[in-house]
C-alpha cells in the first residue's frame, strides 16, 4: 500500500512539473495594443527603427531604398520575421528580399520561409518570411550561432530595372518568437547581451554636457519583457528534478520489496 501511494505521488508530481514546461512552448505574447506602432523605417543599422516582438510596424518608401528595423530576442526563442510589400499598380517584375542580422551585424541564415520572392508585373503585393535558428545562451567565439541581443531586419528590392527605381511602396513587418526551452538550452551564458552601443563625445566641451555628465548614445534601448534572462532558467531543471525523485522512489520501492517482512525467522527445535 505504501509503495502504491509513493508511485501515485510521483505521477502527480510529474504531471504538475510538466505543465510549466509545456506552457513554455507556446508563442511569445504580443505587447499590449495601446503601444503606438512605428510608421517609419531606418535607412541603416544605426538608424534602424526599434520594434517589440509582436508589434506591427509600417513604413512608406521608394523602390530601391534599404529599410531597417530592430527587435530584441532572448535565449531559448526562435524568432520569425514576416514582411509584406504593397507594390504600385504599374511595375515590372521585382524581386524583394528580407535579411536578418544579429547584434554583431552577422547575417543569420533562415531555417525555412520565403526569404526572397519575385513579384510578376502587375502583382499587388509580395509576402516574405524568415524563421531563424533558436537563440542560444552561449556559443563558441568562432561560431555564427544566434545569441541574445538586438536583431536587425533589412528589407529591400534586388536586381531592379531602371524604370522601377523610385516607385512608391508601402511595407509592413512583424517579428515574433516561439519559446523552445530545454531542447535548446546550453551550459553557459553571455555576460551581456549583444546590444550595440556607442559613447559619443562633444568636440566642444570634451565630452561633458552642461550638467557635468558625459554624453552616451545607445543604439538599441529596447529589451524583452521581464529583461534579459541570458538562459539562466531552463525546463531541463524540471525534468532533472523529476528524474531524481523517480530514482529515489525506485530505490525505496526496491528496498521495500526485497527486505521481507522484517520478522526474525523461527529456529527449529534442537538446532
Amino acid at each position: 500500500m505504501r509503495l502504491t501511494r509513493a508511485f501515485g505521488a510521483a505521477l502527480l508530481a510529474l504531471g504538475l512539473a510538466a505543465a510549466p514546461a509545456v506552457a513554455d512552448s507556446s508563442p511569445s505574447a504580443s505587447p499590449s495594443g495601446d503601444s503606438k506602432a512605428p510608421s517609419q523605417a531606418g535607412t541603416s543599422f544605426r538608424t534602424a527603427t526599434e520594434i517589440e516582438q509582436g508589434q506591427r510596424a509600417t513604413a512608406s518608401a521608394s523602390t530601391g531604398d534599404y529599410l531597417y528595423w530592430s527587435f530584441p530576442a532572448d535565449a531559448g526563442q526562435r524568432p520569425t520575421v514576416h514582411a509584406t510589400v504593397k507594390l504600385p499598380e504599374q511595375h515590372t517584375t521585382q524581386t524583394w528580399q528580407v535579411d536578418v542580422y544579429d547584434g554583431l551585424r552577422r547575417r543569420q541564415s533562415c531555417q525555412y520561409g520565403a526569404q526572397t520572392r519575385t513579384a510578376a508585373a502587375g502583382t499587388a503585393s509580395v509576402e516574405l518570411a524568415c524563421v531563424l535558428r533558436t537563440v542560444r545562451a552561449w556559443s563558441e567565439p568562432w561560431a555564427n550561432d544566434p545569441l541574445p541581443g538586438t536583431y536587425y531586419i533589412r528589407l529591400t528590392a534586388v536586381g531592379l530595372q531602371a524604370s522601377d527605381l523610385g516607385l512608391p511602396v508601402s511595407t509592413e513587418v512583424r517579428a515574433e518568437s516561439k519559446h523552445i526551452g530545454g531542447p535548446a538550452a546550453v551550459d553557459g551564458s553571455l555576460s551581456q547581451p549583444l546590444v550595440p552601443g556607442i559613447a559619443v563625445t562633444s568636440q566642444h566641451d570634451g565630452g561633458d554636457s552642461g550638467d557635468g555628465k558625459k554624453k552616451t548614445a545607445v543604439l538599441s534601448s529596447i529589451e524583452p519583457d521581464g529583461g534579459w534572462s541570458s538562459g539562466w532558467w531552463s525546463d531541463r531543471w524540471v525534468w532533472s528534478g523529476i528524474g531524481a525523485v523517480l530514482a529515489a522512489l525506485a530505490g525505496i520501492g526496491g528496498y521495500a520489496l526485497t527486505r521481507g517482512s522484517g520478522r526474525p525467522s523461527r529456529v527449529p527445535p534442537g538446532v
